[in-house]
């Protein structure tokens, strides 16, 4: 499947729609996208996302914690975010 991002803006969001694979590339690419717009009011719906690869993950994992929020995620993305949020954090405590 093609992996696109459209665009649409609501009176208080900013709304990508992902859809197809979407890995490393396709973060760059949308990572350029998102930096003209405010976090806070950036969502990412994930309704037609058919996968998403680790290095995305990744990525996806920094843009929630900066405040983009995600609808339509589905469940083994939300583990695998949550379990690199969790690598993040303990590799931070041990080079404390």
């Amino acid at each position: 499947m093609t992996y696109r991002i459209h665009r649409s803006a609501e009176a208080d969001r900013v709304v990508f729609t992902l859809s197809g694979d979407v890995d490393n590339e396709h973060a760059e690419g949308l990572e350029e996208l998102l930096a003209s717009e405010a976090n806070d009011r950036t969502v990412l719906d994930f309704t037609d996302v058919t996968l998403v690869d680790r290095m995305a993950v990744q990525f996806l994992a920094v843009l929630e914690d900066r405040g983009v929020r995600f609808v339509n995620c589905p469940g083994y993305v939300r583990s695998w975010i949550a379990a690199e949020r969790a690598l993040r954090t303990g590799e931070d405590g041990a080079h404390e």
